[in-house]
Parts: C-alpha cells; structure tokens; sequence
C-alpha cells in the first residue's frame, strides 16, 4: 500500500512538524470560512493527519491544538463577516442566486443559538454559515466564542480520530488488505460519482422541469409544423407532463452520447488507449480477498439473479391484472436483450486478454442490470412521494456500478464494453420509459411490488452469488505469461530478469513439491478467504490456528502456502509461498516461485493478531536448500540470503 508520494509527504512533514502544524490550522480555517468552507473537504484531510498522527510524524495533542485554533479563527472570522454587514450578505453573491445556503443555517440558529453552533461544527452543508448567522444576530460575542471553543475542540479530536486510530495500524491494514484497500476506494469512489450524477440530475430537472417545460411550450407555439409532434408528447393539462420531458429530454440527451461514444469507438477499429490502462490498473490491483469479493458481486448482474427478480415482478403484475405494466416489463427485457446480443454479435470488439469467448461490446451484463433495475424505477417512481421518487433511480445506479466495477477488475470487459452497456441500457429504459408513460395512467400499489422485486432480488443473489464466485473466478484466469526461457537459460541464470528475486525457483509437479515439504514437517494452509479473515478478531484461537493472510503475484493467490511452527516458539512461524512463475519452460513442465518468511504474531489495536515477518532477513532454511536433491522429478533453483 506504500507509494512513492506517501512516503515523500511522511518524510517532509517527519522533518518540519512545525510547517505541518501551520498547514493543519489553514486547513481548519478554510473549512470553517464561510462560503470557502463549502468547497474545502475537511473530513477526507483531516483523516489523512489522523494516520500521520497514528504513524508518529506528528505530536497528537500539537495537531488537536492546531485544528481546533483554525477552526475557532475562522469561525471568528466567519461570525465577524456577519455582524459586519448583516443581512445585507442576502444580496451579495452566492446568497443572492442559492438563498438556501443560509436559510438551512439560520433554521437551526433560531432552534437553539448555543446548540446550533455546537451540532453546525458536525455537519458539512451548513457548518460554514451558521457562524455567520450569529453574527447577522448579533449574538453576544462572549457566549459565541464560548460555544464555538467548545464545538471546535471536540470537533478536532473527533475528527482526527479516526485516521489516528488508522495510523496506529496501518501496517496491520496494510497486512490485511494488502491492494485490496485500493479496489473498495475504487469501488466506494464508483458508487460515489453515480450517486451525486443520478441525485443531481435528478434535482436540477426537478428545479428546472417548469421552467424547460413553458420554453418548449413556447417553441411550439412559435413553430406550429414542428410544434405539432411536441404537443404529442407535451400536454398541459395532464400531470404527467413534467415526468415526460424529464425522459425526453434525458432521452436526447443519452442517444447522442451513444451515437458519438459508438461512433468513435468503431472509428478507432478496437478498444481504445483508456480501456489499455484501466484493464493494466485493475489488473494489478488483483489479490485473492478482492476476488472473491468482485466475483460474488459480479453476480448481482447475472442472468440466474435479475431471472427470478423479473419473474417475480412478471408474476405480480400478472395477478394484479396491471396488464399493459406487464406487457412494457416483458417488452424491456426481452428486446434490451435481443438488441444486446445483436449488437454484440455485429460488433467485433477484441476481448480483454483475462475474458473467454462471449464477452464483447456491449456488456450484456451491465446493459441488462441498467434495463431491468432501470425500468422497473420508470414503474415504480411515480408511485412515490415527491423527493423519495429520486430512490428507484439511485438504486438503479448503484446496482449498475456495482455490476460494471466488479466485471471491470475481473477483466471481462473494457472500460468501453461497460459505459456502451450503460448507455445503451439507459437509452433503452428512456425509450420504453416514455411509452409506457403515455399509454398508461392507472396507479398501483407500489410498496408491494418493491417489497417482491427487491426481495426476491436479494434472496436469489444471496443464494446464487457465493456459489457462483469459484466459477467465475476460473473463467476469468490471468492469461498464461508470454515469455518462455529453455531449461538451460533457467538454470544459467533463473528468473532474477523477470524483475524480483526469489528464494526458491521449482520446475515440476507442484504435488510432488508439497508432498517433499510436508515429509520436512510443513503443513498447507487452506486458502483464506474472509470468513478466516475474520478470525483475526478470535483471541481465543491459539497462534497455530490463526491463518496466514495470502498475496498475489501477477493476479495469481498462491498455489501453495505452507507454514511450520515451533512449539517452543509458538509466536513465531516460517511461511513458504509458491505461486506460478511469470515465465513458462520451453519444454512444457511447470514452473514455480517461491519465497520465504520468517514471521511474528503481532498485535495491533487490541483488536487484531497478525502474522508480520520479522523485519531482519532469515537465511534460507538448509532443508530448502537442498529440496529436490533427493527428487529427481523436480528441479530445483535456491537463491540463498
């Protein structure tokens, strides 16, 4: 998890904490400024000083006093800027167009003045206005600074706790998860940017659906010809209307960023250079945890998954006799198929290295999770109250993110395979959307309805997707390495120009090695996976239970890892890895790599027990020295320390 920036930031602020202390009070300052406090993320940098407070580049109390100074000026500063010019603020710029800004802020003043400035401290949206609204209020200075003190000293401490504690166990985290940290950001970061896009979209029509609807109303009164089939769609008197252009106008939107995105695609006669460096990334972060865990979500947009969700919404609506909601949720899925499947065979899209035969543009996959989640939003949605109308959305965008991240670090796709699946999804949904909108008028239930689609959803994934997962994993193997040495060239000078050093090379079957070191008193060690992950938290496991957490090579787990133990030293233990070697012989035999460690259970946090190694290098053991002299079926190369 180390990286080179990291270790720069730890080294500079190792070597002036004083500079890092001035930093820390501007950062508080600024996400305590009003207005500027909106745009500052504090939370994300506050708990990056957290680690670097845990890690021990910098005195914890010094930051805490530092935080809370800045955040007490500025909201000194913010207070001073309200009793200074009052409410004429309501008329300066950004208040003059977003009067909610204050609006929010001065609700909760007039609640309670003293605990309003103690709960704004902990809530991002209106943390940097209500200072401000207290001094609109003239609110005694002595009683503010007492309630701001408070707020920002406690504000400070909670908000550098959390990375503190990180800090304290970042190299137990970074024992645990090895890349695996990486991919949930990634994954946590995909979610994040669906989410604001469907709820920002979903609000700025929602601010503007009027306002668009009286100027297309306008155009098609300037332009009867034309204005003819507008009215078609666009009726004043029927409720529906708003609902309408919203899909319309997202209809053109996304049929125009289909036809450029295919457009340039096929143009540049194969996947493009972003699809080469998103497939390379997520191909280095593989590790065995994430795996499992992309798999099991990768199933969420299975056929065996959505199938019994749709069939059990079919069935609902069939015996609610809601028959034309029946024949739009046939018609979305069946064609949303068929129109995949005929894009993917006319279009020839090279595949990942990493994906079988089958796979192509777009993702069938993602195109149908954005069909099937999507539509039944379209039915649904309208059912709903006013803002809660954006959820179906939400969880339509979820689901696809979830779906299209998970194939993405399997690699069954290019990045282009899942936004053409999107895309074509959404384009799909909008079309059948708008036609089921116009010709039906009837409103249902539609807590039933949610309670069977989303519940038989979740009951066939979790039956289906933890079983699915080994397969899914099989189909998607690291492709095989591409160089190839003779046995010769092997033995000359073994693997030291495949960029690492290993302490053992072994050419043969990888059973008859294990059978060799089990006969030298080594045991193997199932695979770990997260329920002996979990164990860590066990304390009452005894240190010869408690699992070695595995690592990847080139996306490989290992074939083989092995521990011994001594039992007069039970909190220390010798671990050999063996993972398929990144070249292949020419003559055809396997090739392994493997390393050794001497390792220690350390504590961490009181909560977790891991096996670290043991930071000097052991000398290779003599008995793995000699492996494989007295096995003629294997050949053997040691790299002694």
């Amino acid at each position: 998890m180390h990286s080179a920036w990291f270790d720069n930031i730890v080294a500079w602020i190792g070597a002036h904490p004083q500079a890092a202390g001035l930093l820390i009070f501007l950062i508080a300052l600024s996400d305590a400024l009003i207005v500027v406090g909106a745009i500052v993320p504090a939370l994300p940098l506050m708990i990056a000083i957290g680690v670097l407070i845990g890690m021990g580049q910098i005195a914890g109390p010094y930051a805490v006093l530092c935080a809370a100074l800045g955040a007490f000026a500025g909201d000194g500063l913010s207070y001073w800027i309200g009793r200074r010019w009052g409410d004429s603020l309501r008329g300066v710029w950004p208040f003059r167009r977003y009067p909610q800004l204050l609006e929010r802020a001065e609700n909760l003043f007039r609640r309670n003045a003293f605990k309003g400035i103690l709960i704004a401290r902990y809530v991002g949206a209106v943390r940097p206005f209500v200072p401000a609204i207290a001094g609109m209020g003239k609110m005694p200075l002595l009683r503010y600074a007492r309630a701001s003190g408070f707020a920002c000293l406690s504000w400070a401490v909670l908000f550098l706790l959390p990375g503190w504690a990180l800090g304290q166990a970042y190299d137990a985290v970074a024992a645990v998860a090895d890349k695996l940290a990486l991919v949930l950001l990634g994954l946590v970061a995909a979610l994040g940017l669906v989410w604001a896009l469907v709820l920002y979209t979903w609000r700025w029509f929602a601010m503007n659906a009027d306002s668009l609807l009286a100027r297309l109303l306008r155009w098609a009164d300037a332009h009867p010809l034309l204005g003819r089939h507008v009215s078609a769609l666009v009726d004043r008197r029927r409720p529906e209307t708003a609902p309408l252009l919203l899909l319309a106008v997202c209809l053109f939107g996304v049929a125009w960023l289909w036809t450029w995105f295919s457009v340039t695609l096929l143009a540049h006669g194969g996947p493009l250079l972003l699809d080469h460096d998103v497939y390379a990334l997520m191909f280095s972060l593989r590790n065995p945890l994430a795996d499992r865990a992309m798999a099991t979500l990768a199933a969420l947009g299975s056929a065996p998954v959505l199938g019994v969700a749709s069939l059990a919404a079919l069935a609902w609506l069939l015996w609610r006799r809601r028959w034309k909601a029946a024949i739009h949720w046939l018609a979305a899925i069946a064609i949303g198929l068929a129109l995949t499947e005929a894009l993917d065979a006319v279009i020839d899209m090279p595949r990942p290295p990493t994906a079988a035969a089958g796979f192509g543009f777009p993702s069938i996959a993602v195109t149908m999770t954005t069909v099937v989640f999507g539509f039944f939003a379209v039915l649904i949605a309208r059912e709903l109250p006013g803002r809660n109308r954006v959820w179906p959305y939400l969880v339509t965008g979820v689901a696809t993110a979830v779906v299209g991240f998970a194939r993405l670090y399997l690699g069954a796709h290019w990045l282009s395979d899942i936004l053409g699946g999107v895309l074509l999804g959404s384009l799909w949904v909008l079309v059948i959307g708008i036609a089921y909108r116009r010709h039906n008028d009837r409103a249902f239930l539609m807590r039933p309805l949610g309670w069977v689609f989303y519940g038989s959803l979740l009951l066939a994934a979790g039956w289906y997707a933890p079983r699915s997962a080994p397969q899914t994993l099989a189909q998607f193997e690291p492709p095989p390495p591409a160089d190839v040495l003779s046995t010769a060239q092997w033995q000359a000078r073994g693997l030291r120009d495949a960029g690492k050093r290993f302490d053992l090379e072994i050419a043969g079957d990888a059973a008859l090695l294990q059978q060799d070191l089990q006969r030298q008193g080594w045991t193997v060690q199932a695979p770990a996976d997260w329920l002996s992950a979990l164990g860590l938290l066990n304390d009452s496991l005894p240190p010869a239970e408690r699992p070695v957490l595995p690592l990847a090579l080139n996306a490989h787990p290992e074939r083989l890892l092995l521990r011994r133990i001594d039992p007069a030293q039970p909190h220390h233990i010798e671990v050999l890895r063996v993972w398929p070697a990144p070249v292949r012989l020419q003559d055809g035999r396997p090739l392994w790599v493997a390393r050794y460690d001497n390792m220690q259970l350390q504590r961490r946090l009181r909560l977790l027990s891991l096996w670290k190694p043991d930071p000097p290098a052991h000398a290779l053991p003599a008995d793995l020295q000699a492996l494989g002299k007295a096995d003629a079926r294997l050949q053997v190369v040691a790299h002694p320390r």
